[in-house]
């Protein structure tokens, strides 16, 4: 987009290479084919292609007829959906479960004239404890979409309310009951009954309410019959026509059979389950999205999330990779037409494709496939990790800047660009992103990781031991938090406490699998190469998915010369060579 506004701004002038390397990429060093790949991406998605001509040795030049657009049409309303709150009595997956569906269904709807805003960093800011108005005013959002769920003897009641952030009125209130029996039906009708609200002329951003705040009675009435200015008129809502009184929830759930009915619970409790870094969660997540898609084979949205769970557990060596590419595998294979049916698990199936089948064109093939796929922070992590091992930094970095644009509060986004600065040899800039990060989210799992190796290998060794200390306190069972203490204990001179903790994975290692990759980088500041090298022939046997990225570690630098290192290292251009020799013959 950014390549396109210049050049439209500048129509039938040249615009030179150096002109618009800085705009794209401003003082990032990028390689040759970047310039040439981006303006051939563009071209693929205009109409004619050929409007964007090539100036040899010069830059390019937008000649199709460029004609000046009418007024700007006004900006979509922004929707930010926080997780809905449970009381005691209700399970607490529900809330988190329903708030993600209905961010879900409203992204993917046509239907509604709304932003629904990221997931991630709604879902961020709530748990930091932000009201519904703050995070509301952090996100930069119009309107906040706020639920609860409180139990009776037979029933939920579902409560939600639509709040404008600028003043923090009420402007409609929605009270359901639910038979407890049938709470997983709850978002069909929630979805429902948004876009009857939401896809009727959008509420300005000053529209005034009948029923602003008040006493209760007032707010209960206003659920019954309600009057907000919409685009300057005044419009009823009523039961029946958008406006909803207390009413039973528990219809067109009633003909779900059984097992699609146990298939839904399992998957919603299956989702909620895997987003955690506690292993036991995520082995119950796993157990129970894999139940889903037994039950009800055609639930496709299951079986994205458990390729996506997959993927997950191989990145912090709770699952063997082998283990993890078989069942993303297998689940793929389940799933006929994959690119028209569920493009959005492509992503993991490249990824699968490229660091363990070593099949690079497959990988290209899926992720090229898999383009058109919204954000989600799963999918665009897994983009980020393919980008970067394939030592494409500059590419990662402009994929997760873009994501973090409209995922501003997502900390593994944050975190993980601190790493691509990293690798990137761009010291400065990574040691400023990953304080920014930790300045965001304290305590949170990314943030220390690559706080501790970014801040270890900058020399502040004090506050990465401290930050590896904390993650491996809370979480014993990833591995890659004790590799990461070892590296900061060792880059502080504490050199005993370091192998104290490599020898304990070894041993872990005899009773499961451990993810020793990260090792590596500890054994080199301890001055083991021969130790360091037996790690990475290990990763690269057993394809750890991270193998890649260690290689480009600037963390390993002393291993640089070494002839193993560097037949290592040679695997990845060998890929490449394959990949485009199959491109070239057309396979």
């Amino acid at each position: 987009m950014t390549a396109l506004r210049l050049l439209l701004s500048h129509a039938g002038q040249i615009v030179g290479i150096a002109e618009l390397k800085q705009a794209l990429w401003g003082e990032t060093s990028v390689t040759a084919d970047s310039l040439p790949r981006c303006l051939s991406s563009l071209r693929a998605r205009l109409e004619p292609e050929d409007c964007i001509q090539t100036i040899y040795k010069r830059g390019y030049r937008f000649t199709a007829e460029v004609k000046e657009a009418g007024p700007a049409q006004r900006a979509e309303l922004r929707l930010a959906i926080p997780p809905f709150v449970t009381d005691q009595g209700v399970s607490a997956h529900l809330g988190p479960a329903i708030a993600e569906e209905t961010i879900a269904r409203l992204s993917n709807s046509r239907d509604v004239g709304v932003q629904v805003l990221a997931r991630d960093s709604c879902f961020a800011l709530s748990n930091r404890g932000l009201s519904a108005a703050e995070l509301g005013q952090t996100l930069q959002a119009d309107l906040v979409l706020a639920g609860t769920m409180r139990t009776l003897p037979c029933h939920f009641r579902f409560r939600i309310e639509m709040i404008r952030v600028v003043d923090g009125v009420q402007l409609w209130v929605e009270d359901m009951l639910v038979d407890r029996e049938q709470s997983i039906a709850i978002e069909d009708d929630l979805v429902e009954r948004l876009t009857l609200r939401l896809s009727a002329p959008r509420l300005e951003k000053r529209a005034a309410s009948s029923f602003p705040g008040g006493t209760t009675s007032n707010r209960q009435a206003g659920a019954e019959r309600g009057r907000v200015q919409v685009d300057g008129t005044d419009r009823d809502f009523r039961a029946g026509s958008g406006g909803l009184s207390i009413s039973a929830s528990s219809a067109g759930s009633t003909s779900r059979n059984a097992h699609r009915h146990e298939a839904y619970e399992a998957y919603l409790r299956g989702r909620h389950e895997w987003q955690t870094m506690e292993r036991h969660r995520m082995q119950d997540g796993l157990q129970k999205l894999t139940r889903a898609t037994e039950l009800d084979p055609t639930l496709i949205a299951a079986k994205v999330e458990l390729t996506n769970l997959c993927i997950t557990q191989a990145f912090y060596g709770y699952m063997a990779p082998a283990t993890s590419a078989n069942l993303i595998h297998s689940t793929a294979d389940t799933v006929p037409d994959l690119p028209q049916t569920a493009p959005a698990m492509l992503p993991a199936l490249g990824w699968v494709n490229f660091h363990f089948n070593r099949n690079l064109a497959g990988a290209i093939w899926a992720f090229s496939a898999s383009e058109g796929v919204p954000h989600d922070p799963w999918t665009t992590r897994v983009r980020a990790m393919f980008a970067l091992s394939r030592r494409r930094y500059a590419e990662a970095i402009a994929l997760l800047k873009s994501a973090m644009e409209i995922d501003p509060y997502s900390p593994w986004l944050s975190s993980r660009l601190a790493l691509a600065y990293h690798l990137d040899g761009q010291a400065v800039a990574s040691v400023k992103q990953v304080k920014q990060a930790l300045l965001l989210f304290p305590g949170h799992e990314g943030s220390n990781l690559y706080g501790a190796i970014i801040l270890a290998y900058n020399g502040e060794t004090d506050t990465a031991v401290e930050l590896a200390a904390d993650l491996s306190r809370r979480l014993p069972y990833l591995d890659m938090a004790t590799s990461v203490h070892a590296y900061a204990l060792a880059c502080a001179g504490r050199v005993v406490e370091a192998r104290t903790l490599l020898e304990r994975l070894d041993w872990l290692s005899r009773e499961r699998f451990v993810m020793r990759t990260m090792n590596a980088a500890a054994l080199v500041a301890l001055g083991d190469t021969e130790a360091a090298l037996a790690e990475l022939r290990r990763a690269a046997e057993q394809r750890c998915p991270w193998f890649f990225q260690v290689l480009a570690d600037p963390r390993l630098k002393a291993l640089h010369r070494n002839a193993e290192f560097i037949a290592l290292e040679a695997i990845l251009p060998k890929m490449e060579a394959a990949a485009a020799e199959m491109s070239a013959n057309g396979n």
